[in-house]
């Protein structure tokens, strides 16, 4: 990507407005869905300090579809950007930057209802005597427990129709490759979009055009999530499905405490350690070397959906990527 010079810097005070707002919606509809209040907790980091600024952690447990969930808005100065958040940008390493985002994970109590996670954010570095460089990032993924193929499919496509099939054909298999359990060879769930380090030089739109890919997904999010919830909420389970969802919630456990950037920006960069781990479920387990049995819905989940499909393909009989 092109580095933008200072004179093309984005409204940081509009993305913050943006964001404030796409929390408030978020938690607002998930509030009324589950019929628990969020707790909210605001905090503040004072200036002087390695890392200054504010935010708002607001989360539910113990709900009626949420077991566990959380949206997080921070907007956080530092003096040094940790190198898990320069991949791509190693000159940065160590720049005073700005950072503000909206990141949220929700676990539901059914195990057939599958869990979410979707971030957007923006950050900007300042590199000793260079112009300030600001990217946006951001995604959606569903990590079911039981597979549906038309819970993967209007996930999908609500995805592609937010950012538009050029964008989700590039950022698509993009998730595919980011949320991947290397240790595991293995795909986290079935995917969505992923994108990171998104500018665009000024006569492409500049920031505005990273602003607008930023807005459009996460305003796509309750349209993606909200309907799967309502489909499979009142499906009964008993104490097998429960035991797999917590099986399967360990390898949510792994990810991001392994290979999440996000985690280890905030982890490493001196962030809240409350918000930060947020994300984990409230009940996890683990087994020695498990394998479910051939036949069943467990395996299903194994060969029909943990792998990559074209799942907003509009032809039905579209089966796994090539």
């Amino acid at each position: 990507m092109n580095d933008i010079p200072t004179d093309q810097a984005i409204d940081t005070q509009a993305v913050r407005s943006y964001l404030l707002g796409l929390q408030n919606r978020i938690v607002s509809t998930l509030q009324a869905e589950d019929g628990k209040a969020f707790l909210s907790d605001g905090w503040t980091r004072p200036a002087g300090g390695a890392l200054e600024g504010d935010g708002l952690s607001q989360l539910v447990e113990g709900g009626n579809l949420l077991e566990r969930g959380g949206c997080n808005f921070s907007h956080v100065k530092g003096k040094a950007l940790p190198p898990s958040a320069t991949q791509h940008r190693p000159e940065l390493a160590g720049a005073p930057f700005e950072a503000m985002g909206v990141s949220l994970v929700m676990h539901p109590l059914n195990p057939y209802v599958p869990t979410v996670h979707m971030n957007v954010r923006m950050l900007a570095a300042a590199p000793a005597g260079g112009a300030t460089v600001t990217w946006f990032g951001g995604g959606m993924d569903l990590t079911p427990y039981y597979g549906f193929e038309d819970d993967a499919q209007h996930f999908h496509r609500v995805c592609r129709d937010a950012i538009g099939p050029a964008l989700y054909a590039r950022f698509k298999p993009w998730c595919d490759e980011y949320f991947f359990l290397k240790h595991r060879n293995e795909p986290r769930g079935v995917g969505g979009i992923f994108f990171d380090d998104f500018a665009l030089p000024p006569e492409q739109g500049g920031h505005e055009a990273g602003f607008a890919l930023m807005r459009a997904t996460g305003d796509a999010f309750l349209e993606a999530y909200v309907p799967i919830t309502q489909r499979r909420r009142g499906m009964p389970y008993g104490e097998r499905e429960r035991d797999f969802q917590a099986y399967r919630r360990g390898r949510y456990v792994e990810f991001n405490l392994v290979w999440d950037r996000g985690t280890h920006f905030g982890l490493h960069g001196g962030g809240r350690t409350e918000s930060i781990l947020m994300s984990m479920p409230p009940v996890v387990k683990w087994r020695y070397d498990w394998r479910p049995e051939p036949g069943t819905p467990e395996a299903r989940l194994y060969t029909d959906f943990l792998r990559p499909r074209e799942w907003a393909s509009d032809r039905a009989s579209d089966r796994a990527s090539e």
